[in-house]
């Protein structure tokens, strides 16, 4: 029999476009001769098409396995994996509290801080501040402000001075009532890609050269301006270096099955810090995630695969757990 794989897609979040488009990539890449692919689609208004998961064990007996490609708010942060993990299926990518604290940027600096790992100065602050030039005061100019629970940089602002950094505050603040401001690094941008349960494995990474001061949703979406350079040209070292702290990164925050983690560099020291963890990256034909991948000799349809297996693997470890005396 046919594996019955239950794509969810769409969603309610700013980044509902880029998930149709992630999940037309994840579809077409699964083979139609061992899957059969059944269509979740969520409204930006939160219907469901054709029906919604049952938040019950044994209540969706036509799915074997769930593949979520959801980006940012309700897909990405932890809601949808409860849902699943209620339901009692196995599902692609990281479980409730590795997305949860992936998608809180600052939850994610403070864990990955706790494990010695390098991250971007910041600031977080609960909404609109009035405090918030005297707050962020030893950061420096310029600084970035983004909402704390928001990918695909949505809500994200540069701000040079106090003037901009107000407007900054205010357009994050829309989005998110946690804010994070950080120091802005001059530099160069990466991306790793991890994939796996225990024992994870990291791609080489990827240089992102954008077209725009920074790599904003335009420029990763709308403009196909920027260039992504794979391997990123650094030494051994450095390209090492990475991926050992991608893959520290991965496991303080207890991730399975697959994320994507971002780093910059900064110009004047070379210090390498993590921007971001992505627990379920994106898959368009633009997105980096399985273009790394596929250089490492894993193509897209492979990589699918392969998910779906992790998925499968931890689900039959967990079912081995008690959760009454």
């Amino acid at each position: 029999m046919k594996l019955r794989v239950a794509v969810l897609y769409g969603g309610r979040s700013g980044e509902h476009e880029v998930s149709l488009r992630s999940a037309q990539s994840v579809i077409e890449a699964l083979d139609p001769g061992r899957y059969q692919v059944l269509h979740y689609k969520i409204s930006k208004e939160g219907k469901w098409s054709p029906r919604p998961i049952v938040p019950e064990p044994r209540g969706n007996d036509h799915i074997d396995v769930v593949f979520p490609v959801l980006h940012g708010t309700f897909g990405e942060d932890g809601t949808v994996q409860g849902l699943l993990e209620l339901a009692g299926l196995p599902y692609v990518g990281p479980g409730v509290f590795s997305s949860a604290a992936c998608m809180d940027k600052e939850v994610m600096k403070r864990l990955c801080l706790e494990r010695g790992l390098p991250v971007v100065e910041y600031v977080a602050l609960n909404g609109p501040h009035a405090d918030a030039a005297a707050a962020c005061r030893h950061l420096g100019y310029p600084m970035f402000v983004k909402p704390a629970n928001l990918g695909s940089s949505v809500g994200i602002s540069k701000a040079a001075d106090h003037k901009q950094l107000e407007e900054a505050i205010a357009t994050a603040a829309q989005f998110d009532r946690k804010i994070i401001v950080e120091r802005a690094i001059a530099g160069r941008e990466f991306e790793c890609a991890v994939l796996g349960n225990g024992d994870p494995q990291t791609s080489v990474p990827c240089e992102v050269i954008p077209s725009k001061e920074f790599y904003d949703y335009e420029d990763k979406y709308i403009l196909d301006k920027a260039r992504c350079i794979v391997p990123a040209p650094l030494d051994e070292q450095k390209t090492a270096e990475m991926r050992r702290i991608a893959r520290d990164a991965y496991l303080a925050m207890g991730c399975e099955g697959m994320a994507r983690v971002d780093f910059l560099m900064e110009g004047a020291s070379g210090k390498l810090m993590i921007n971001e963890i992505n627990t379920i990256p994106g898959f368009t034909s633009i997105s980096m995630y399985p273009k790394m991948w596929e250089h490492a000799g894993l193509p897209l349809p492979k990589l699918v695969d392969r998910l779906i297996e992790l998925a499968l693997e931890r689900h039959k470890s967990r079912q081995a757990l008690r959760y009454t005396i």
